[in-house]
């Protein structure tokens, strides 16, 4: 949808994933054109739709061996 951000990418996703639990959405895979018969999955295909989202979680692999994962949960007061 945006190309690829190099270094920024990570914290793109990481907001994606914040955003996706404060306004409870999935975000969509894009150009998603068949699914495979063969197996049961639940593709959110071309459009993000609405979902009770309590946890994320944002994986950013980088070149050289840098990597991170976050996990994030939505707050409940």
């Amino acid at each position: 949808m945006m190309g690829h951000s190099l270094g920024a990418a990570g914290a793109i996703e990481a907001v994606v994933c914040l955003l996706a639990l404060q306004h409870q959405f999935l975000p969509a895979n894009v150009n998603f054109t068949a699914p495979d018969n063969d197996l049961d999955l639940n593709i959110v295909a071309n459009e993000a739709r609405p979902a009770a989202v309590s946890m994320a979680l944002s994986n950013s692999f980088g070149f050289g061996g840098t990597n991170a994962s976050l996990i994030m949960r939505k707050f409940e007061a």
